[in-house]
């Protein structure tokens, strides 16, 4: 089986780099100077070029901030570059196995969402990875839409690493408390789009992330007692700790139809954490 990557440098792609070298497929993994998603009209010829078996979109515009002020540029990346790759994906046959997140929901409420329940994203990030989930759905392709939330790596920029350098030099943190969600393992999000990849019969949206759900705050504490860092950690409420994009309080996702569909259960984010901070540490 031959498996087409969209994405090189990100968390996701890395982790899927890895199990390629132990994997029986060939996989071709596609950074920018080979498929630049600010150029959706460049992404058919290169799906074309390659022939793959199933495609993996684990590429995407991720500057949450940032996408206030580049909306735009997020919606190309976001949402047209995902289009084209569905729409090709439709012409060839192909399955598209696509990344999204749970920022496509207002983060209202304190139960895990389900596939099923009412969109609302509330920042730009989530407008445009709402878009590029419509635009896969409405393109015909086969596909598996993989929402998932707070994923961490010893690679890229993410919570953990930030963590990790801010104890260097504080012993005291003011982490957000009422922000609840999953955690969820990168290398666990690769092995679960290639067993989708490898197994998927009809289209789907799914929901893929760690367990349990914690707070910022508690992740923050689970992350300084594993890397036996001395360090204080009080909750803070969103509101003493404004940024640009709202974020959405109720991250938790329920998971229920990827393991009934695929067999693919919820990671404990803990031990995998452990062998994240090995590996930084």
């Amino acid at each position: 089986m031959k498996i087409l990557v969209f994405g090189k440098s990100g968390q996701v792609a890395q982790e899927l780099q890895r199990l390629a070298e132990q994997s029986p497929h060939g996989f071709v993994f596609l950074g920018r100077a080979d498929a630049d998603l600010e150029k959706p009209s460049m992404i058919a010829p290169v799906i074309e070029k390659h022939m793959p078996d199933a495609v993996i979109n684990a590429a995407a515009y991720t500057a949450v901030d940032r996408a206030e002020e580049e909306e735009a540029l997020a919606d190309v990346v976001n949402a047209q570059a995902p289009a084209a790759m569905a729409k090709s994906c439709a012409e060839l046959g192909v399955p598209l196995v696509h990344i999204s997140t749970d920022y496509v929901f207002d983060g209202t409420g304190k139960e895990p969402r389900t596939v099923e329940a009412k969109t609302g994203p509330i920042n730009a990030y989530g407008r445009t990875k709402l878009a590029g989930e419509n635009a896969i759905r409405n393109s015909g392709a086969l596909h598996a839409i993989l929402r998932t939330s707070w994923v961490f790596s010893a690679h890229g920029n993410n919570f953990v690493k930030t963590m990790l350098r801010l104890s260097e030099t504080r012993d005291a943190l003011s982490i957000v408390a009422d922000q609840v969600g999953g955690p969820t393992p990168a290398s666990s999000i690769a092995r679960a789009c290639v067993q989708v990849a490898e197994d998927i019969k009809t289209s789907g949206t799914y929901h893929f992330s760690g367990a349990p759900d914690v707070s910022w705050a508690e992740f923050a504490s689970e992350i300084f007692s594993q890397a036996n860092r001395s360090v204080t950690v009080t909750g803070i409420p969103t509101t003493d700790y404004p940024t640009p994009a709202k974020r959405p309080l109720n991250s938790r996702l329920d998971c229920a139809s990827l393991a009934s569909d695929f067999g693919i259960m919820q990671p404990n984010w803990k031990p995998a954490l452990a062998e994240v901070i090995r590996e930084l540490t």
